[in-house]
């Protein structure tokens, strides 16, 4: 398919490359306005439209506003960079207007504490479920497939998994998603941040997932390491993993209105399709703060663990639920009997029941976790200044 380049600038001349073929039009148009800047000068700004896949690099220029308008798609070998202090809109229509990054191509999107980088919806009066939301595609290993082979995604149907667990996908920090998670259908929804099959050489720290539709950020398998993460507002659950994800996330902080779902939900692989691998989940999760509405408004579960998900857990603060945490399947109450499952030092606050076991395995509470009430919450106040939301 031939690309159209439509420029209205008469002074600037600029072409942004894409692939010659099977990808969407790129439309660039010239919303220019003229400021007088404190040197005399004049910039001339203009709105960018960015869709389709990119077969070259792509750096943003602070200088220009940016929509996107559809699938954004960074193929194999590229890279998008962002510089700090960029808010990027995209179209209010739902699943389509995503941004990817392919397997074997990176992001550089490396904000500050003053200055975040974001990704919101264009709308006056923005909603959850707006747009899609940010995808990384990664070659790390998954347990829904063995050695080099790969899975599909959920949205944008591209290839993830493998076996490279230091797989790099470029870096996030400072960056917030905000009012993502359009619906594709009943079945997939696009998530704040999508981390599918992501290795840990990949640099991730300070990211937020806000006021999303479905998941505010989840983990299909893959090894990535994410620090400084905060979750508001996600109407579905705000963490999730599956697939054999076994990366560490340290400093997460999660907070819910008693509309949204689950503070955590975690599955050790993936049950609409199957364990290829025999390995289930196992991420190491440090100083995780989760807070709820409170019993007497009826918040119901704040961790829900599941088909055979394992993990250690490490400083746990959670406030207002009435559960703290819901081990469900035989498979996870084996985790807990092997010690592959399980909490050191947590604080429950207006918890009514802090374990509850429906997994068929007996074990009890002491099994499960040790050190109640030494959890201490992990400083949100400070680490999350400046460049989140609520």
């Amino acid at each position: 398919m031939k690309k159209q380049i439509i420029l209205g600038l008469a002074l600037v001349s600029m072409i942004f490359s894409c692939s010659t073929d099977d990808t969407s039009d790129i439309v660039i148009n010239d919303n220019s306005v003229t400021n007088n800047n404190s040197g005399g000068g004049t910039t001339d700004p203009q709105t960018i439209f960015l869709s389709g896949t990119y077969t070259e690099d792509l750096t943003l220029d602070a200088n220009n506003t940016y929509k996107i308008n559809g699938s954004l798609i960074m193929a194999s070998g590229t890279t998008l960079t962002i510089p700090a202090c960029m808010t990027i809109e995209a179209l209010a229509s739902g699943a389509d207007v995503y941004v990817a990054i392919s397997q074997g191509a990176k992001i550089v999107a490396n904000g500050t504490q003053d200055c975040p980088i974001v990704f919101t919806s264009d709308a006056a009066n923005p909603a959850a479920g707006d747009w899609g939301g940010l995808i990384l595609l990664g070659r790390a290993p998954i347990n829904s497939v063995t050695g080099t082979n790969t899975a599909t995604s959920e949205i944008a149907s591209l290839p993830y998994g493998g076996n490279i667990s230091d797989d790099d996908s470029g870096s996030l920090n400072y960056v917030r998603v905000e009012y993502s998670g359009g619906a594709a259908d009943g079945q997939s929804e696009n998530n704040g941040i999508s981390f599918y099959g992501v290795g840990n050489g990949t640099d991730v720290n300070y990211i937020q997932a806000y006021a999303g539709k479905d998941d505010g950020i989840e983990f299909f398998g893959g090894t990535v390491n994410a620090n400084y993460v905060s979750v508001i507002n996600a109407e579905d659950d705000s963490v999730d993993w599956t697939e054999g994800y076994s990366g560490t996330l340290t400093n997460v902080y999660i907070s819910n209105r008693i509309t949204d779902d689950k503070a955590i939900e975690a599955d050790g692989y993936n049950t609409d399709f199957s364990n290829a691998t025999g390995t289930f989940s196992k991420p190491t999760v440090n100083n995780l703060t989760i807070v709820g509405q409170g019993t007497a408004a009826g918040h119901a579960e704040a961790i829900r663990l599941r088909a055979g998900t394992q993990g250690i857990f490490n400083n746990v603060h959670i406030t207002g639920y009435i559960e703290g945490f819901d081990l469900d399947d035989q498979d996870t109450g084996n985790g807990v009997i092997s010690d592959d499952l399980q909490v050191t030092n947590v604080t429950f606050v207006d918890v009514t029941t802090k374990v509850k076991n429906d997994t068929t395995v007996s074990f009890t509470d002491a099994d499960f976790y040790v050190g109640e009430g030494n959890g201490a919450t992990n400083d949100y106040a400070t680490w999350g200044a400046g460049w989140t939301v609520e």
